[in-house]
């Protein structure tokens, strides 16, 4: 049996849907940093069957915008460590805006045009309870299950 070690002071990112942790890890240039980060991936949940999990561990400098996260990943769930026990537990709460963090998947949409001009690519959330995002540009639709 695979057994990872729990952390002193650090965050944990857990029920990320399962194959989704690496999306989660290169958002937040985890590959860049010198912390210490285990990926878990497929770990068994009674919830849903399957979820991945992130722990990182000594971040007393990492800031991590949890709400961005949960256009990612609406479900996840951010616990903070201190002296190995859980002293804040966060959900995250979608944004009515994201910038850059998904991509319009248009290819009439403006942000597709190969010109020079680099448009980043902006989305309002438009329907709360179904996780819906629309392009401000071209109103495609962007929905994470």
């Amino acid at each position: 049996m695979l057994r990872i070690e729990g952390i002193n002071n650090g965050i944990v990112i857990d029920h990320i849907k399962a194959g989704r942790a690496m999306i989660i890890y290169q958002h937040l240039q985890l590959e860049k940093s010198n912390y210490s980060v285990a990926i878990i991936k497929n770990a068994k949940s009674n919830k849903s069957g399957k979820k991945d999990i992130i722990k990182i561990d000594d971040t007393s400098n990492l800031e991590i915008d949890i709400d961005i996260l949960g256009v990612l990943d609406p479900n996840i769930t951010v616990n903070y460590i201190k002296n190995e026990k859980i002293v804040e537990k966060r959900h995250p709460r979608l944004p009515e805006k994201v910038t850059n963090i998904i991509k319009c998947k248009n290819p009439r949409c403006i942000t597709s045009d190969e010109s020079e001009r680099e448009l980043p690519h902006i989305f309002k959330l438009t329907n709360r309870e179904k996780n819906v995002y629309r392009c401000i540009y071209c109103e495609q639709m962007y929905k994470r299950n």
